[in-house]
């Protein structure tokens, strides 16, 4: 869920900075007050807070069980005879 709000902010950071490049005219009188050099640099914050925000989501490349707990496996047998009995949870 993190990665989706921080690619959103991304987005909406990609949106500000071209108004602020002027690539995008709008007739709003706010705009025309605030020095165009300060709405790119916001746009720019925002596109780094996503990026931030969505390479420390939780969900990031790493995969846990249930409990959240890695599992390791239980061998039976000595050097190159070993099997696999199953696995437990550290």
């Amino acid at each position: 869920m993190k990665k989706i709000i921080g690619y959103a902010i991304s987005i909406i950071g990609i949106a500000i900075m071209t108004i602020g490049f002027n690539k995008i005219q709008f007739g709003w009188k706010l705009l025309a007050t605030i020095n165009p050099n300060y709405i790119s640099g916001i746009g720019i914050t925002a596109i780094i807070i996503g990026i931030i925000i969505s390479l420390r989501s939780e969900t990031s490349g790493k995969r846990k069980n249930e409990d959240g707990k890695k599992e390791v496996p239980i061998y039976e047998g000595v050097g190159g005879k070993r099997k696999i009995i199953g696995y437990r949870k550290v």
